[in-house]
C-alpha cells in the first residue's frame, strides 16, 4: 500500500510553545520524529504539516518535507487532512511531532494492523500501564478495547475503574490498564471525511479527538506493543525524554 506519514507540528502550545524546536542533543525535537519516520521500510514517504514558518524552515534545514497549513485547526487530524490535499496515497499514518521516543517497531505494528485488513479504517497502538501513579494521571490517555481489539473508549481517567487490582495470570507484574500511544493510520476516504464531522461532546469533555471517530461510528483497531513512548507536553517531560534518548545513542 502506498502510505505515507504525515507530522502535525504546531507552535503554539499551552503549555510548551514551540516545543518542536526545543534541542535535543544537539537536534530540534521534530527532527528526530521525521527520522523515526524515516526509519520506517513500510511508509512511502514522511512530511510536515505545521502552521508556522519557524518549523517550516527547521525541517527545510535537515532536508525534511514540509507543508504550510491555516492557523485555524484546532486538531492534528484536521491539519493533516488539509496538508495531503492531493496527493496520491492509500492511507496516512499521523505521527506526533512531540513524540521523539516512538519505535519504529511500534510504528510499523500500526502499519501491519492496518494493511491486515482492506476494510480496516482506523488503527493505533496501546501499551501496558505497569505503574499506578502513571494509571492515575490524566495526562496520560487510557484505552479499553472489546475482545476482538476494537477500541471502546479512550479517557484520562483510570479506566476500567479498579478499586483494587488483581494481578493477571497472563502478565507479570500487575497491569493496571493500557495506555494510548499517538499514533494513528487512517484509510484516505476515513481522514477526508474528519473535517466534515461535528465535533462531539464527549471529545470535548476529553479534549481527544479520537473520539469523535468513536463518536460518529468508525471502528479503530488497536494492536498492543511492548515498547512505550512519552510525549513532550511540558518542559519536566522534555528533560525525562533527553535522559532516554542519550541512552539510545550510547548503547
Amino acid at each position: 500500500m502506498n502510505i505515507i506519514c504525515v507530522i502535525p507540528a504546531r507552535y503554539g502550545s499551552t503549555r510548551f510553545p514551540g516545543k518542536p524546536l526545543v534541542e535535543i542533543l544537539g537536534k530540534p525535537m521534530i527532527q528526530w520524529v521525521y527520522e523515526k519516520a524515516q526509519a520506517s521500510q513500510l511508509l512511502r514517504g514522511v512530511l510536515v504539516a505545521t502552521d508556522d514558518l519557524r518549523i517550516y524552515d527547521a525541517v527545510e534545514s535537515f532536508s525534511g518535507n514540509c507543508v504550510l497549513t491555516s492557523e485555524q485547526y484546532h486538531s492534528g487530524t484536521d491539519r493533516i487532512a488539509d496538508a495531503v490535499h492531493g496527493l496520491e496515497f492509500d492511507a496516512v499514518l499521523n505521527l506526533q511531532g512531540d513524540e521523539p521516543l516512538m519505535d519504529v517497531r511500534t510504528i510499523d505494528l500500526v502499519l501491519q494492523t492496518f494493511m491486515e485488513d482492506a476494510k480496516r479504517e482506523i488503527a493505533t497502538a496501546m501499551v501496558a500501564i505497569r505503574d499506578e501513579q502513571e494509571f492515575l494521571s490524566a495526562d496520560v490517555v487510557k484505552v479499553v478495547v472489546d475482545s476482538q481489539g476494537y477500541a471502546l473508549y479512550f479517557s484520562r481517567a483510570p479506566i476500567p475503574c479498579q478499586e483494587r487490582v488483581v494481578p493477571s495470570a497472563q502478565r507479570e507484574p500487575v497491569v493496571y490498564g493500557f495506555k494510548h500511544l499517538g499514533l494513528y493510520c487512517y484509510r484516505k476516504d476515513v481522514l477526508s471525511r474528519f473535517p466534515q464531522l461535528q465535533p462531539t461532546r464527549l471529545e470535548q469533555i476529553e479534549q481527544l479527538e479520537q473520539l469523535r471517530f468513536l463518536e460518529h461510528g468508525f471502528r479503530i483497531r488497536v494492536a498492543e506493543t511492548p515498547y512505550d513512548s512519552k510525549g513532550v507536553d511540558t518542559p519536566e517531560d522534555l528533560a525525562w525524554v533527553k535522559e532516554r534518548l542519550e541512552g539510545e545513542t550510547t548503547t
